[in-house]
Order: C-alpha cells, then structure tokens, then sequence
C-alpha cells in the first residue's frame, strides 16, 4: 500500500475508533426511565445527561470519516467502464453500496437519539395520564457498531477501488499483455550487392587466362 493510502486508512480507522467510543459512551449515560421525575400533571423532569454531545460527536466524526474515503475514491459510478469490469470491480461495488446503506442508518440513529435524548424518544414512562419520553435502550449502541462496519466497509471499498485501477490501468486501458520475449531487429540474411553483374565475352576471359 503506497504512503497515501497508509494515512487515509489510518485517519479513517481513528474516526471509526472515536465513534464507537463516543457513541457506546453516549450509550451508558443517556437518560434511563428511572431517572426521569413527573414534575406535575403535564410537565416532566429529566437529569442532565453527557448523552446528547457524545451522539453528535459519534455522528460528526462517521460523517467526516464517510467524506474523507469518497473523496478520496471519487464517484464510482462515473468511472465505471464495461471494458473494465473484473472481480475486483465488483467487490468495490458491494462495498460501496453497504457502506452508504450502513452510514445512512448509523448516521440518524446517532443525531437523531442525541436531538430526543433530553424530552422525547421511543420508550415512553408512565405517570397517571401523562407521558415521559426517553430514548429506547440500545439506539446508540447500534448506531456505533453500524458506524464501524460503514467505516470498515468503506475502507474495503478504498482498497479495491485501487485493485481495480491497477489491474486494468488507466480506467478504459487494459494493461498490454507480454509478447513472450519476441524481438524486433534486422532480417538475417546476407548483405546483398546493388552492382549489376558484368557479363565477359569468351574470346576475352581465354586471352586473360594465357596472358
């Protein structure tokens, strides 16, 4: 792997490590049903909770993880070539496409249990006739470990992207195949004069022959 992929897959694999650390974090201090207190008939109370920066920072650094590798990649669609399609191609396609699908999902699920962590969510809390809202157990955690297979996954499509590009070159042009060690070089024959034969008559090569 040349110096330029090393860095990006190492900045990469660092925002992945940021938002599973955040976001599972975001996971064990958001606010539980136990924690919230009914105020009044119409009003709930609810403890302040860490949950909502961590979320958005698991969301911000996924987000920035996703833009590093597609700028990286570029559009895949728009290099896609039918001349150049081999395994390799295909592997970063699948990637591509699990990598957007898992991001997508991962991405809402963090911003949007960080935006209801402290009023609304999922799971609601009883009291009389009024309801308390707390986000469902385990939102942040599955949106961290989709955020670290998105990573992952885009990291493999990087890298086969790549593969692919060098198997087949500049995109379009096919590597040209060996020729078996064939050389080119001068004909071997015999160096043939340009002088037209001189034809002597007979009379004159005997003279030539008692002289």
């Amino acid at each position: 792997m040349e110096r330029k992929g090393l860095v990006l897959c190492s900045v990469v694999a660092f925002l992945a490590v940021l938002v599973a650390a955040t976001g599972f974090a975001a996971e064990a201090t958001r606010i539980k049903a136990s924690e919230v207190k009914f105020v009044s008939t119409t009003q709930c109370s609810y403890p302040r909770s860490p949950a909502l920066g961590l979320g958005l920072t698991a969301a911000a650094a996924l987000l920035i993880a996703q833009i590093i590798i597609n700028f990286a990649t570029g559009c895949i669609c728009c290099k896609r070539n039918p001349q150049t399609w081999n395994s390799n191609w295909t592997k970063a396609l699948v990637f591509y496409v699990v990598s957007w699908f898992t991001f997508v999902i991962a991405f809402l699920l963090l911003l949007t249990g960080s935006a209801l962590n402290d009023q609304h969510g999922e799971e609601s809390v009883y009291f009389g006739n009024y309801y308390c809202y707390v986000v469902k157990p385990g939102v942040f955690a599955g949106g961290a470990v989709l955020a670290v297979a998105s990573v992952i996954f885009g990291i493999f499509y990087y890298l086969s992207l790549n593969m692919a590009k060098n198997a087949t070159g500049p995109w379009g042009n096919a590597p040209i195949p060996n020729q078996g060690g064939i050389a080119m070089g001068q004909p071997q024959f015999p160096p043939q004069s340009s002088q037209d034969p001189v034809f002597v008559h007979e009379d004159t090569y005997n003279r030539r022959q008692f002289t």
